[in-house]
């Protein structure tokens, strides 16, 4: 049973009315620090996982947490983030010191230089670009299908994720991939796979940055070229069970009406890799009603109905599993731009975990968001910034 210990009373213990709590993580790069904080911030409330499902860097995240025992899990977050974003070069600078107190443009050009930055010399133990321009290489060679190479991200993962952990079921764990050649969506379960480390890169090997990754013979790439939120996936799996979910987007669907063009490439990133999150749980709603109308209507049948073709194929869709999906959406800085999810400084991280910890603690103040729906549909969703609450 899950414990939870409420951050603002007493170190008092009750159990949460769930038979699963599950952390689902969106992809979103140099953003994932975000769902770091929102990871201590439940942490520290006592609230732990039976399932992390990822995709992307979410993925990443996912593995950290399910290999890690639970006193271990935020230090070895800290720890990959730490050593991703470790550039003594930009963030010891000069120009750093000057331009980071004197505002938003400042601090936007400062992210741009990040960026920039990036894009020429990679991330400490994630990524480095090619020696060669991949056009160099023959065709049919992997380096001729990528800008970047990640060997040193499997090396990062070997020595901050326990995979023998994950791999005993402990916390149930989901990375989800598209198969390069059947463009066919695929998840990586530890309930029905070995987990290794090229899972998880290939949940987050995005073309044309990342090669694919091959793993038995397949080749894939990032699951968000298809869909970049894992919630479908818990919430449709069987057998169902009474689901409280944090949903942890780094995307947000909604937004302002670009200005220029900078802004219509944010707006694109954030339209594309958002998953249409809300559109999606608003669909579940709606099927999940009808599983709890099903289910009534087919306890007041009589035998001679209830044993029929058609009610046993009925059967298997009919259920009253309740579930709470608690939305927490990164909100972006005004100087943050398009290039955001490939801004990897250590400034940039700290902001981004620090607002997933305080999104997470102040959503937890919210003592319904712990608490079983008792609507008919059987579905409650929590959104911070959508409800107005604080």
């Amino acid at each position: 049973m899950n414990i939870q210990i409420h951050p603002y009373l007493a170190a008092a213990e009750q159990p949460l009315p769930f038979e699963c709590v599950a952390l689902v993580l969106q992809g979103g790069g140099a953003l994932g620090a975000y769902q770091a904080g929102v990871y201590e911030a439940l942490a520290e409330a006592g609230i732990r996982p039976d399932w992390v499902a990822g995709v992307s860097i979410g993925a990443v995240n996912s593995a950290i947490i399910a290999g890690n025992a639970p006193g271990d899990r935020v230090a070895k977050l800290r720890t990959f983030w730490q050593e991703i974003t470790a550039n003594p070069l930009l963030d010891c600078s000069p120009a750093f010191h000057a331009i980071s107190p004197k505002g938003d443009l400042a601090r936007a050009l400062f992210n741009q230089m990040s960026a920039t930055c990036a894009l020429v010399s990679g991330a400490a133990s994630f990524f480095t670009p090619r020696l060669l321009a991949p056009w160099l290489h023959p065709d049919g060679a992997l380096e001729a299908t990528s800008f970047y190479e990640t060997k040193h991200l499997k090396s990062t993962l070997e020595r901050v994720v326990d995979f023998d952990r994950i791999n005993t079921g402990e916390v149930r764990f989901s990375v989800g991939a598209v198969n390069v050649r059947t463009g066919n969506f695929v998840y990586f379960d530890n309930t029905t796979h070995t987990i290794r480390p090229e899972h998880v890169m290939a949940s987050g090997a995005l073309p044309p940055g990342f090669p694919a990754v091959e793993i038995d013979g397949e080749y894939y790439w990032d699951g968000g070229l298809i869909s970049n939120t894992p919630l479908e996936w818990v919430v449709d799996s069987s057998p169902r069970q009474d689901t409280l979910a944090f949903q942890v987007d780094l995307w947000s669907a909604h937004g302002e009406l670009p200005r220029n063009l900078a802004e219509v490439a944010t707006r694109h990133k954030e339209i594309q890799y958002s998953s249409r999150t809300r559109a999606s749980t608003d669909q579940f709603k709606r099927v999940q009603r009808l599983r709890n109308a099903l289910a009534s209507l087919l306890s007041r049948m009589p035998d001679t109905l209830r044993t029929t073709e058609e009610a046993k194929i009925l059967s298997p869709e009919a259920d009253r599993k309740t579930y709470n999906i608690i939305q927490m959406i990164y909100r972006s800085r005004h100087y943050e731009g398009h290039s955001k999810d490939y801004e990897f400084s250590r400034v940039s991280m700290e902001e981004h975990w620090r607002a997933g910890y305080h999104d997470a603690v102040r959503t937890l103040r919210h003592s319904e968001v712990l608490q079983r729906p008792d609507d008919q549909e059987g579905v409650r969703t929590f959104d911070l910034v959508k409800d107005g609450r604080e």
